[in-house]
């Protein structure tokens, strides 16, 4: 197993991220978010980013275990 504490870390920041890019595109489409178009907007702007470089980050981290 090539899991490391860290790395295990950022693969839970890369799913929460994730799974808030999705829960912002709902609320977005839904017509009225519940925190605002804005502030629904910046947190998707921020996640998307954050869970791509989150899992690299995570997979170079299991890869440079590996041996």
């Amino acid at each position: 197993m090539y899991l490391t504490p860290k790395s295990g870390l950022l693969l839970l920041v890369s799913c929460v991220s994730a799974i808030a890019a999705v829960g912002c595109v709902f609320e977005l489409t839904s017509g009225q978010p519940d925190l605002g178009n804005q502030n629904t907007a910046i947190i998707l702007a921020v996640s998307i980013p954050l869970t791509v470089l989150a899992f690299l980050a995570a997979v170079r981290d299991a890869k440079d275990n590996m041996e």
